[in-house]
């Protein structure tokens, strides 16, 4: 018999954070039936343009927070 998947969420959602992390991982992972090879090659290309630029310090960096508090100042953002 097939458990209800409202049942699932409520456990899994009582879980500890790095195990529902783990989970939701899974689950992403489990929806790649099939891996792009040119999308790979061109995510690893411009992880290494990124990192190149940091490197050189032609690019500066932002920290998160601060990011994050530009997002929530733009309109229609508001949570």
């Amino acid at each position: 018999m097939s458990r209800d998947p409202s049942e699932i969420i409520k456990e899994a959602l009582r879980l500890p954070t790095a195990a529902r992390a783990a989970l939701a991982d899974s689950l992403l992972e489990s929806l790649d039936a099939e891996v792009d090879e040119d999308a790979e090659a061109a995510w690893r290309s411009e992880i290494q343009r990124r990192v190149a630029e940091i490197d050189s310090n032609s690019v500066s960096l932002v920290p998160w927070a601060e990011v994050r508090s530009r997002l929530m100042a733009t309109p229609g953002n508001e949570r």
